[in-house]
């Protein structure tokens, strides 16, 4: 494999790790891709050869690259099998996992696969494709999936399993807040009609729509709502947060909620539905409202509008931010994948 990397753990040859994944960065930019991309990099920088292979035909035709992460789109290359073939670890999520779990079995190579939500079909795929390490994105997931595994005993139980919560550097996110009540991912499911709701309910406060990576976006056509097209995640810092006060998470799902973590990098109070992972994530500097009480909404938002209130949340987040730091998860997490080769 040529000379050995002075980064390489322990002066061992480093490994090629192979993923394959439906879409990437910069093209799509929901939270699970980004989550990804914080797991590659520091196997990048710790040497390793890693190469990220998309599914999904998109607008890439040609390789490029993405904070160094090597990312071959479908059309560029038709040969996925003979990079399994060659590689030392396999990583996937989502749709991608039952093919790359056949590739695995039938070339022998260890599978990790990273998984963003408690829907069945994630748990019943890692166990249909003999899973060498499963990556769960909270407490909450990994106690759902034993409750699946107990509840079907004849399922192939990942030979390991560990807690990469999806990784925020907060110097990479922190800025100062901007005037804006913002939400990403104007979707219904992510609380595209509360926007809407909350920005005619409340005329004289500014409001922020940032279209989503996937769904059907609610995007209100009122004076009050500023409207952004979709943003690479290398530039929420700058076009988002650095526009937002105040966060919306009325999501009716979230298994940990991303975005609300790197708003916090910056002080940015988050306001959420009491969904399982967000209130993981958020901990004690979420404020929690039930998605269907409008009133309970506004209340909150006038609330935050005093300064004394606005600085206490604005506290609590910063401090939230600092107990997410990602660095031991990380080391962990990269130590678990040199172990598999």
């Amino acid at each position: 494999m040529g000379a050995v990397p002075a980064s390489a753990p322990g002066g061992a040859a480093p490994l090629r790790i192979v993923a394959r994944f439906h879409a990437f960065p910069p093209q799509h930019n929901a939270g699970a891709e980004h989550m990804l991309v914080a797991m590659l990099r520091p196997l990048v920088e710790r040497g390793h050869d890693v190469s990220v292979w998309l599914s999904r035909y998109g607008r890439a035709r040609e390789e490029y690259e993405y904070q160094g992460i090597r990312v071959v789109p479908q059309a560029a290359r038709l040969d996925f099998a003979s990079a399994v073939r060659r590689a030392d670890v396999l990583v996937s999520h989502l749709e991608c996992v039952p093919s790359t779990a056949a590739l695995a079995r039938g070339y022998g190579r260890p599978l990790v696969v990273v998984c963003h939500n408690t829907h069945r079909p994630t748990y019943r795929d890692m166990a249909a494709g003999g899973t060498a390490l499963a990556v769960y994105n909270s407490q909450w997931m990994a106690r759902e999936a034993e409750l699946f595994y107990a509840e079907y005993p004849k399922s192939v139980r990942p030979a390991a399993g560990m807690i990469v919560r999806p990784p925020v550097t907060a110097a990479e996110y922190a800025t100062r807040p901007g005037k804006a009540i913002t939400l990403v991912n104007c979707n219904e499911a992510k609380g595209g009609n509360v926007l809407r709701k909350l920005a005619e309910r409340m005329p004289d406060r500014q409001f922020l729509a940032v279209r989503g990576a996937y769904g059907e976006q609610i995007l209100p056509d009122l004076p009050n709502v500023q409207v952004l097209d979709h943003v690479p995640g290398d530039e929420m810092r700058e076009r988002v947060y650095a526009r937002t006060r105040v966060l919306l998470m009325p999501s009716s799902y979230e298994s940990w909620g991303r975005v609300g973590v790197e708003a916090m990098a910056s002080g940015i109070p988050v306001v959420a539905h009491p969904t399982a992972g967000l209130a993981e994530s958020l901990g004690e500097a979420g404020i929690f409202v039930d998605r269907s009480d409008l009133d309970g909404w506004e209340a909150v938002l006038r609330k935050l509008g005093t300064t004394a209130e606005y600085r206490l949340a604005a506290k609590r987040a910063k401090a939230r931010s600092a107990e997410l730091d990602p660095s031991a998860e990380l080391t962990a997490w990269c130590s678990a994948v040199e172990a598999l080769a």
